[in-house]
């Protein structure tokens, strides 16, 4: 294994040392430690005060590394970029660098900035800090969204309109969102939308009680600087206001929503046991389940190394903690015989984009990219055996930077356990003496559950005996709710899930980014559809009329990279290894795409503002050529890098 330095020489000041090493680095793509963070945002600071005299403050928002060159990676693990072959040299030293997305929140300026670690690993140099053009965000923070609860209920009109519906300052909640678009608002402000609800009680489930306004907040200014009333459907199908458009940011906001005002719901619907009504207790229940015990009284089967390095089976691997896509899987291969067959570069959640379907002002602002917007690995929740994982645990940390530049620390953010998955294969012989055979089908499960407001995501990662990798999503918790009036029907729009709660429609659209190395760095991707022979029944070609074939067209070009699914002819995709034949079928080595059922897109009209920022959701499939510039791979983000109010 190669050294991972960077090129020595001399130090400029603006560095931050250590009498001792950083950290000691395993694998080029090892997520910041949180030492690293913290000398990261020190570096950056003492870079601003002695170079930088235009920012007045720094506020941390992102601090994340620079992945080396693909092949440089590689050829630091000693993975082959074919099967066979003796791995690359590695060109020169592998540089450890890191980015950091930084604000100045009293002039509303964001920053990018670029760092390497020195040669001794003992500082971080500043090596360039850019200015983002005007109106770019960076990704919104766990802080920030907390901040909004605080803003909220210090807000004097906020307060006396809540008052005004009976919800006292202690009762009053706020969700902070994205404010998605809404160009009524300088792009340089750096601006949230508050969904606020009603908390009765210590710990009751607040999404009972929606209330009928929505503030709109200055984070940076720390002030709320409007709020909406959306209108509703008080008649039928006829809307309260004029227009589903937005009124002017001047206008009387209540006035242009055409109602009055509406009090929240007061009927609780808990989910806490110990909140649960009687009413709901007295209800039959099925006996208790006996309990089930997971137990590997021999340990387990799979390994960890280097504290991001897993093995199991067949399969190699990097597991790394993203504060943006929650878990990032790379440098997959697989021990074909002694033979290492390199099968993913990188495997992680891209982006995700979650539209609502209410038209009315201010709903259409809800169309949340979860993962660009916010960050899954910093919505990531600490883990818990017997809860969240089950059975004989390995758990990864994960740690992303807060405000003041110190690390955030997850101790269990990340777990790796296997788990029984039903019979593999199996075959019975039916004749007289035959013998049956079965094998147990077992899979290594890499997980992360993140909460992100209302919605509760699990991610699984599930690598199989058989090769078959798969990304399992699970959406749990609670619907996002608004309320109703008494009488109004939320049709056509939304469901009525209690009485007058609201659960508007709205769709989870995920993006996986897969960055293939099937058997090498050299692979396309074949689409095949099924289709029957044109030869008509009774014909010499097909005198039955049963004949059927695989249409294969192969993707050669980015520009006829976008593929979309047609059930008609059962279509799929599959990634193939021009340039390795299979040993039998003497076809292309590949891995086939499949999906259980997710192949649909926005629902949204042409020039809808969800689809101007989420044009990876249209289609099915994106076959592109990676693009690695001098920062990393410049295709890693499907709605772009910096998301927020764009």
């Amino acid at each position: 294994m190669s050294k991972l330095t960077v090129e020595s020489g001399s130090l400029p000041n603006d560095v931050v040392s250590l009498d001792k090493e950083v950290t000691v680095i395993t694998h080029p793509l090892d997520a910041l430690t949180p030492d690293e963070i913290s000398l990261v945002s020190l570096a950056v600071r003492q870079h601003v005060a002695a170079e930088r005299k235009d920012v007045r403050a720094v506020k941390f928002i992102t601090s994340n590394i620079i992945a080396p060159p693909k092949r440089d990676v590689l050829a630091f693990l000693g993975i082959p970029v074919e099967p066979g072959a003796q791995p690359e040299q590695v060109n020169g030293h592998l540089a450890r660098r890191a980015e950091t997305d930084f604000l100045d929140p009293v002039t509303g300026n964001n920053y990018n900035a670029k760092l390497t670690l020195a040669t001794d690993k003992r500082a971080w140099v500043v090596n360039e800090i850019d200015t983002l053009p005007e109106g770019t965000q960076p990704q919104i923070t766990v802080e920030e969204l907390i901040e909004c609860d605080e803003l909220v209920r210090k807000d004097e009109t906020v307060l006396k309109l809540a008052a005004e519906v009976g919800v006292s300052p202690e009762q009053l909640c706020a969700d902070g969102w994205s404010i998605g678009w809404d160009d009524r608002w300088p792009k340089e402000k750096r601006i949230q939308q508050c969904l606020l609800y009603a908390r009765y009680g210590s710990h009751e489930n607040l999404y009972a009680h929606p209330l009928d306004f929505i503030p709109v907040v200055d984070v940076n200014a720390k002030k709320v600087i409007h709020i909406d009333f959306p209108p509703h459907r008080l008649n039928g199908d006829s809307l309260s206001a004029k227009s589903t458009a937005p009124p002017a940011a001047d206008a009387d906001a209540l006035g242009a929503s055409g109602r009055a005002r509406i009090p929240p719901p007061q009927q609780k619907a808990e989910y806490l046991p110990d909140l649960i009504g009687e009413a709901t207790k007295t209800r039959p229940a099925p006996e208790p389940l006996k309990p089930l015990h997971v137990v590997q009284p021999e340990g387990v089967s799979f390994k960890v190394t280097g504290g991001s390095v897993l093995e199991w089976q067949n399969w190699r691997m990097h597991v790394a903690f993203s504060g943006r896509e929650g878990i990032a899987i790379s440098t997959v291969t697989w021990n074909d015989g002694g033979v290492v067959r390199p099968i993913f570069y990188r495997l992680s959640l891209a982006e995700m984009v979650v539209p609502y379907a209410a038209p009315e002002h201010p709903h259409p602002r809800k169309f949340a990219f979860d993962v660009g917007e916010y960050g899954m690995g910093t919505q990531a929740n600490e883990l818990s055996l017997g809860c969240d994982c089950l059975g004989t645990i390995h758990y990864l940390p994960g740690a992303f930077v807060g405000h003041d530049g110190k690390p955030v620390v997850l101790k269990q953010a990340i777990c790796i356990h296997e788990e029984d998955n039903g019979l593999l294969w199996k075959h019975t012989d039916y004749r007289v003496g035959g013998r049956a055979h079965a094998v147990r089908s077992r899979r290594l499960v890499i997980s992360m559950v993140c909460t992100v407001a209302n919605y509760e995501y699990t991610f699984a990662y599930h690598f199989y005996l058989d090769g078959t990798v798969e990304l399992q999503i699970g959406l749990t918790g609670i619907v996002n709710t608004y309320l109703l009036a008494e009488g109004e029907d939320p049709a056509p729009y939304g469901t009525q899930v209690a009485p007058r709660i609201n659960a508007q429609y709205h769709q989870h659209v995920f993006s996986l980014r897969v960055d293939p190395m099937v058997d090498g760095l050299q692979n396309t991707v074949v689409e095949s559809d099924i289709e029957a022979v044109p030869s008509p029944t009774g014909s010499a070609e097909n005198y039955a009329g049963n004949a059927f074939v695989s249409r294969d067209v192969r993707v050669s070009r980015s520009s006829e990279g976008v593929r979309d699914y047609n059930a008609a002819v059962d279509r799929r995709w599959k990634i193939v290894n021009p340039g390795k034949k299979h040993f039998a079928s003497g076809k292309e080595v590949a891995y086939g795409i499949m999906a259980k059922g997710a192949w649909e897109t926005l629902k949204c009209a042409e020039g809808a503002w969800a689809k101007k920022r989420a044009a990876f959701a249209e289609h099915n499939v994106w076959v592109v050529k990676d693009v690695e510039g001098r920062n990393g791979s410049e295709r890693l983000w499907p709605a772009g890098k910096y998301v927020p109010q764009t």
